[in-house]
């Protein structure tokens, strides 16, 4: 009996600690900083502080109750656009007023993507937070239209048009008789008719995209000029801990010309880029970024910046312009910081920034909504306490920048329990200028506006002039020499 008192003993000390070291890993590292401290065009960085294994804070999903919504800002209403979807994520609005949105999860994992048991380990804790977080599951595979056809707000069409050939797809976009879809693991276009209610043709795949990895979701957008389609991969990892040979073409955004069918990268050291849209001020490329994670609560802010052609953000090695990610064991490109580019506007660390949006003519938003972009957050899962799951709009001064601080559109999704209502996800505009909101995990889209508002003018381009062409080469100081000479001799005069 004592042998056996022993073993009961030992198994007894055993739990204990491991029920310790199970609550001391979970405890986590809270926020020193408020999340406003560390946002908008010069956020807080505090000194990073490196963790073993992530914060953890998690908010399950309950769901809306009937007659239950977001709490919108003052002078906006918000009501049920379309409910009943599939875990909807990317919304998309057709030129006709019709209404596309992807029902879609993560691909299936295979294998344990050449990271051995410390992949499958992280593939399988990945499993549990997405169950709890409402995200597990089989993908629907759908694009379903969203039709609006008594003009009441809400739509009384709902038709899957798309689902062979899909896996995990999110992105679309259309132009001129085709519909491209953004797979996790292709872009493809297919013939698509407006106002149809089925896609019936065969695909053609336009190009391979990295299939899979811990960002799966992959957003495209046409540049105005109808030429070219921009596609936004996000990387398979946090900081490249697999090898950056794991990384090839991802953590960037590709360009693709419609008219040459060639693609070229775009813009690279992007951790997690998700939302894209074309700013009315200058015609230039913008995105959401989801920035890395366990260095802390208030470490690192996802941003909305520019992505000039050829950018690079710094992506593993550096974040925010000047910060080394010490824990990177890859070499770091020579020169990279150098040319590594600071993010414009900082929304928040862990907020899971995703749909973009800018404001545009026809919009019914208001005044106060008038000049600049609507953004989702997601929100975290690994933050104490929790930050995003919202809707916020980031106000942009007359010359296309960035400025104060996020105003709050959409709230309420965050419940005082720590449970959440829903996950704002994507924005869009509605025909009718409305904004939307994809709520995946409580399987409703959201329709958002002022009802007193005038449709608004659209945001009037910036105009300036080309500098002319140098007709010589010539030494920039010799030339800054001789024009203060000149005006020099002149003053003197």
């Amino acid at each position: 009996m004592a042998i056996f008192r022993k073993i009961a003993i030992a198994l007894g000390v055993i739990l204990v600690l491991a029920a310790g070291g199970f609550w001391f890993i979970t405890r986590g590292d809270t926020a020193d900083l408020p999340l406003e401290a560390v946002t908008g065009t010069d956020p807080v960085l505090q000194e990073a502080d490196p963790q073993s294994f992530p914060t953890v804070e998690i908010a399950e999903p309950v769901g809306w109750k009937a007659g239950e919504a977001p709490t919108p800002a003052e002078g906006l209403e918000v009501k049920r656009f379309a409910e009943g979807l599939d875990h909807p994520r990317v919304l998309y609005a057709l030129p006709n007023g019709d209404v596309l949105v992807a029902l879609t999860r993560a691909p299936k994992a295979e294998g344990d993507s050449g990271g051995g048991i410390m992949a499958r380990i992280e593939g399988w804790i990945a499993a549990r937070l997405f169950e709890k977080a409402g995200s597990a599951g089989a993908s629907p595979n759908q694009i379903v239209l969203l039709r609006d056809e008594d003009g009441n707000g809400s739509a009384e069409k709902q038709a899957v048009i798309l689902e062979k050939g899909l896996d995990s797809p999110s992105g679309m976009s259309w132009r001129d008789g085709t519909l491209y879809v953004a797979n996790h693991n292709a872009l493809l276009a297919f013939p698509y008719t407006l106002g149809s209610e089925k896609v019936s043709g065969a695909p053609r795949k336009l190009m391979d995209l990295p299939a899979g990895g811990n960002h799966w979701m992959r957003n495209i957008e046409i540049a105005p000029d109808g030429k070219r389609l921009f596609i936004a991969v996000g990387s398979a990892s946090n900081i490249g801990e697999r090898g950056m040979t794991a990384e090839q073409g991802r953590a960037m955004i590709w360009e693709y010309n419609l008219e040459s069918d060639r693609q070229r990268p775009f813009a690279m050291g992007l951790r997690n880029p998700n939302g894209m849209d074309f700013s009315p001020w200058t015609g230039e490329l913008w995105t959401t970024v989801n920035e890395r994670d366990m260095l802390g609560s208030d470490l690192v802010p996802d941003y909305l910046t520019n992505v000039p052609v050829g950018a690079h953000y710094g992506w593993p090695w550096i974040y925010y312009r000047n910060n080394f990610d010490r824990r990177v064991e890859e070499p770091m490109p020579r020169f990279l910081q150098e040319y590594t580019r600071n993010p414009q506007f900082a929304l928040g660390p862990h907020v899971a920034a995703l749909g973009l949006v800018f404001a545009k003519q026809g919009h019914v938003m208001g005044s106060r909504f008038a000049q600049g972009a609507f953004i989702a957050r997601h929100g975290s899962w690994n933050r104490k306490p929790p930050s995003g799951y919202d809707v916020i709009y980031v106000a942009f001064d007359k010359f296309g920048n960035p400025v104060g601080q996020p105003i709050p559109v959409l709230t309420g999704f965050l419940k005082g329990d720590g449970t959440t209502r829903g996950r704002p996800t994507w924005v869009e505009w509605a025909g009718d200028g409305a904004l939307l909101v994809s709520d995946d995990t409580a399987r409703i889209i959201w329709r958002v506006r002022s009802p007193s508002a005038s449709p608004a003018a659209g945001i009037a381009p910036l105009k300036s002039e080309r500098l002319p062409p140098r007709r010589e080469l010539r030494d920039p100081r010799a030339s800054f020499e001789e024009d203060y000479l000149r005006k020099s001799a002149g003053s003197i005069n």
